[in-house]
């Protein structure tokens, strides 16, 4: 099932750049999908990580990930993708309430997604300077009141010790990238 999501997820971005890095897009999945699976999440996250911005980004819908890989899988996807027919403020606040109230398995996948997508932009950051803020829909300000609204939400009903080790490597990132 594994290697099905991945390939599933490299044919639906083929030919995909990561936003301004030039990186094949694929990159950013597996990343994210490895990061699931070194922290022993079960394998609906981990393929939920590799296709988490399919629908997002691809011409396929959540019908055709329910229809490939199950319902638990779409569910988690369909968790994780914004509805790009609203603002990004609309769409960011959306995401930060899903981690306030969703599953552990839903943090899970919201977390290393956003874990991989800052230390993305740290390295962007080191090699080309604040100009990099001008990559995105929004910028500096708004990135940091999005990054550290999940931050302060992400341990939101998980008791002490209980999270994955990306967990504080992401509350790392967002203090040296914002703080």
């Amino acid at each position: 099932m594994l290697d099905k999501a991945k390939l599933f997820a490299e044919k639906a971005h083929e030919g995909q750049q990561r936003k301004g890095t030039g990186k094949p897009y694929i990159v950013h999945p597996i990343q994210v999908a490895e990061t699931l699976h070194q922290a022993g999440c079960s394998i609906e996250v981990v393929c939920a990580g590799y296709l988490h911005d399919v629908v997002e980004d691809t011409d396929y819908d959540i019908t055709d990930i329910e229809n490939e890989f199950g319902k638990a899988i779409a569910d988690l996807v369909a968790s994780h993708t914004e509805d790009k027919s609203k603002t990004w403020k609309e769409r960011k606040q959306h995401t930060i309430d899903t981690v306030k109230t969703g599953s552990k398995n839903v943090k899970y996948l919201i977390i290393a997604d956003k874990l991989d997508n800052l230390l993305s932009t740290e390295q962007e950051l080191e090699k080309h300077g604040d100009k990099v803020w001008n990559n995105f829909n929004a910028g500096y300000e708004k990135q940091k009141w999005y990054y550290e609204s999940v931050a302060n939400h992400m341990y939101d009903g998980f008791l002490k010790g209980e999270t994955p080790y990306f967990f504080q490597k992401y509350e790392k990132a967002v203090a040296r990238v914002f703080g």
